[in-house]
């Protein structure tokens, strides 16, 4: 295969984008349909009629009211490096019919994004249904080839985005969450993607070390059962010596200085009778671990019994660290009753702060894990609970309770003349013609609305009073007088390397903008349960329009 252009032609004097994170998203990762119909509006000479597309959802996922739109920087890189090569152009040419023409090889041959615009909402913003998260303009063969490829970018980078985001909102501001599932997500590109959009959503690491590499994650890992069970006894760990954080001592068998504390904690006042004898086999392991990392320890506890053995054992071994100054992080919790072991082990190491006059020693951090998700969230803080750190994974990154956003990709203009797309389903009708959007905030700061206007009408001016209409509802309207108006949509990629463009921002900015956008919604549209729609709306003008080319396209029935 050929090797595929990084960027556009320099000639062109495009700014040049590395290609999409995963390899396989090439012009070829799309639907065979989009070849048939560029064929088509080829063979018809329509192939370089200008079109208008919008790509948008018609439903807040999860039961939720708001959504996070993610995954432009991953398209925008897409049609930076859109070329067909030989290869591809010569498997295009297998699959469809033998009576497609030579010419149209050649046309795909010469064809690339140099007079696409893609206007959209800045990645790591709050979103809502019917609102076009992008608007792509250019050539209609072209565009319709972008159809797929944009949709499938889309749909789950912010489904996941958004999924993330209801899990921080339940865990609240003051919880770690780390994103544990790499193991569970629907293959390496599922993996890596959920971490990616798990950041943005609010989560503040990941056990994905290529996502670390490629995004500049931060990684959180220490150990599973496996390496607890591995080992059989103490006596397994022949190099026992370990130097003390200053360097300034050695401490020869640190082994036994565990063994000394654990025969501390077992008969201290406060602690006495509140276990027996640990397992040992889990010391050795605690202990072996602390050797290799005295700065970083952190403890998986319930391999064999929490209360019984892993907490004291721990507790031991992080003593001893203590004496030779190091700090501890803290333990994991992977089964049981997450809300009561928490809260035993917070109540262990507050004592062992006080019996031993370790300062700092009660607010270990207690990381959970075990197929967690919004509702055990939600259950452990009316429970009560002593958590820090949330791990989750399986019900995170495979978005367990709704498979798909459900984007769509529709026509609204060509040529200059709108289009509308009808159905007996009033959900499913789409809004025709180029359009501008808004976000209109009220006195409290709070948005109140989204309104989509016509290209040319004039922009929403603060303080005046705006009429906001329901698409197709003609009972449902208000006045509004915004005290700040925000255009939503920005030239991300021009059809003229003259025209001024949108860059793509860094990751960690991406986050930034989504934490922000959370925090200024109203709290009654974000709540778990009943939340307050968010209204939706056109202006007056749009609001005939559409209904005027409605009535226009709709076939008049005839009765006899």
């Amino acid at each position: 295969m050929e090797p595929r252009a990084n960027g556009m032609q320099e000639e062109r004097c495009r700014p040049v984008l590395d290609g999409p994170t995963n390899p396989m998203v090439t012009p070829l990762l799309t639907d065979q349909y989009q070849f048939t119909m560029a064929y088509a509006y080829w063979k018809a000479g329509k192939h370089n009629e200008r079109a208008v597309f919008d790509l948008y959802f018609r439903k807040n996922p999860f039961g939720g009211e708001y959504t996070v739109f993610a995954g432009l920087e991953e398209c925008i890189r897409f049609i930076a490096n859109f070329k067909f090569t030989e290869e591809e152009i010569s498997f295009i040419r297998s699959s469809l019919p033998c009576e497609c023409e030579d010419g149209f090889y050649d046309y795909l041959r010469g064809i690339d994004c140099s007079d696409v615009e893609v206007y959209a909402i800045a990645e790591g913003t709050v979103v809502f249904p019917k609102v076009p998260l992008m608007r792509v303009e250019g050539p209609v063969a072209v565009v319709q080839l972008l159809e797929t490829p944009f949709v499938n970018l889309i749909n789950f980078a912010s489904l996941v985005t958004t999924n993330a985001a209801r899990h921080r909102f339940v865990a609240g501001k003051s919880k770690i969450l780390l994103e544990f599932g790499l193991r569970r997500a629907q293959g390496p590109d599922g993996g890596i993607g959920a971490s990616r959009y798990c950041y943005i959503g609010g989560f503040d690491a990941t056990s994905n070390v290529a996502a670390g590499r490629l995004f500049g994650i931060p990684l959180r890992g220490t150990h599973s059962h496996a390496f607890v069970s591995s080992f059989m006894s103490p006596d397994e760990i022949v190099e026992k010596s370990i130097r003390s954080c200053d360097g300034s001592r050695i401490c020869e068998d640190f082994v036994n200085l565990v063994h000394t504390w654990l025969s501390k904690i077992k008969w201290s006042h406060s602690l006495r009778g509140i276990f027996g004898e640990t397992n040992q086999s889990e010391l050795a392991a605690f202990t072996s671990y602390a050797l290799a990392f005295p700065n970083s320890f952190l403890a998986l506890v319930d391999t064999y019994d929490v209360m019984r053995s892993g907490i004291p054992n721990f507790c031991a071994v992080a003593l001893a660290l203590s004496d030779l100054g190091y700090k501890a992080l803290g333990i994991r919790l992977d089964s049981g009753d997450l809300a009561y072991l928490s809260c035993e082990a917070r109540k262990f190491f507050c004592t062992i702060e006080k019996e031993f006059g370790v300062p700092g020693f009660g607010k270990m951090i207690i990381t959970a894990s075990n197929d967690l998700n919004e509702e055990t969230l939600d259950a452990l803080n009316k429970q009560g609970h002593e958590v820090d750190a949330f791990g989750i994974g399986t019900y995170l990154v495979t978005c367990y309770t709704q498979a798909a956003l459900g984007c769509v990709f529709k026509l609204v203009e060509i040529n200059n003349q709108p289009r509308i797309k009808l159905s007996e389903d009033v959900t499913k009708v789409s809004i025709p013609c180029k359009k501008r959007c808004y976000r209109l905030y009220g006195r409290e700061g709070y948005p109140l609305v989204d309104i989509m206007t016509g290209e040319n009408e004039p922009l929403p001016k603060m303080a005046e009073r705006i009429l906001c209409r329901h698409p197709f509802n003609e009972s449902k309207r208000a006045y509004v007088v915004p005290q700040h108006v925000e255009e939503l949509l920005k030239c991300y990629w021009p059809g003229s390397p003259d025209k001024p463009r949108e860059e793509l921002p860094p990751l960690k900015d991406i986050r930034d903008r989504c934490i922000k956008q959370l925090e200024q919604m109203r709290p009654d549209h974000m709540r778990r349960l009943n939340p307050t729609p968010y209204k939706v709306s056109v202006s007056a003008k749009l609001y005939e329009f559409i209904h005027f080319l409605w009535l226009n396209e709709a076939p008049v029935g005839e009765l006899e």
